[in-house]
């Protein structure tokens, strides 16, 4: 299997998106492939948008997409609230009015999205090339839909170093909360990790930066920076939060500015 960090190559699944597919293998450094590899990770044009494949050894093949716009994302957004989601309470979002929130962690842009379709304006930082190019996709096939351009509106991608980026972060832009969602470790025994987990750890490995993402997050952020965890995990970079919201199996660890 290919190491982290990479795809066997681009597969246009119609001609119709065979340039799509073209351009974004020149921008990958990526080929084009013809069928689909008999093992590893692949992106897959297709009409209905961009979607990250990963063929495994027993020939079971696993995809994943940046929905923003349909399915059961919308259904959870379009019925979200600032007191019903654990996220907007740790992020210290208003019953009205708005709050800047850098996610910079952003994946598959799930939590981006909620925190947007609350009120919050979102800087959504992502370093993969590989998931920066789903998100976008994911951008566009939402911008399709008139009811996705409020939200859509408050919300801005950029591709890159989240570090780099928050630590060249001038005061006059200097976001009120950071949000940061690290990979989990790989689980040792259990319950086999989730699809989705399954190929991002194909794709990015585990985090081991987390210390110095904390920190510069930290020194971002005006207000707090939260961060999302398994239920039972330790906290990142071994730092206790000043408090903790915890769901059925994830945390928001919450570190407050204003009490250091």
């Amino acid at each position: 299997m290919p190491k982290p960090g990479a795809i066997v190559g681009i597969l246009p699944i119609v001609a119709e998106c065979r340039a799509t597919a073209q351009g974004l293998a020149r921008r990958l450094g990526a080929k084009l492939i013809d069928s689909s590899p008999t093992e590893g990770l692949y992106l897959a044009c297709g009409i209905e948008g961009l979607s990250l494949r990963l063929r495994t050894v027993r020939r079971r093949e696993l995809a994943i997409r940046a929905e923003l716009g349909g399915g059961r994302q919308a259904y959870r957004a379009g019925h979200a609230s600032p007191r019903g989601e654990a996220i907007a309470r740790a992020c210290g979002l208003p019953r009205y009015g708005s709050r800047y929130v850098v996610d910079a962690t952003a994946g598959l842009g799930r939590d981006a999205h909620i925190l947007a379709r609350l009120g919050a304006r979102v800087t959504l930082l992502e370093r993969s090339p590989v998931i920066l190019a789903l998100l976008e996709d994911g951008f566009d096939r939402a911008s399709r839909q008139t009811q996705s351009l409020d939200w859509l509106a408050r919300m801005r991608l950029i591709g890159g170093d989240a570090t780099v980026w928050l630590r060249s972060c001038a005061t006059v832009q200097r976001p009120e909360v950071v949000f940061l969602d690290p990979m989990y470790p790989r689980q040792t025994k259990g319950a086999a990790p989730g699809k989705e987990m399954q190929i991002l750890q194909a794709l990015l490995g585990t985090a081991d930066d987390a210390g110095s993402l904390l920190q510069a997050a930290r020194a971002a952020a005006s207000d707090r920076v939260v961060v999302k965890r398994p239920r039972q995990a330790e906290p990142l970079a071994g730092e206790s939060p000043h408090y903790r919201i915890i769901g059925r199996s994830t945390r928001f660890d919450v570190y407050l500015h204003s009490c250091e």
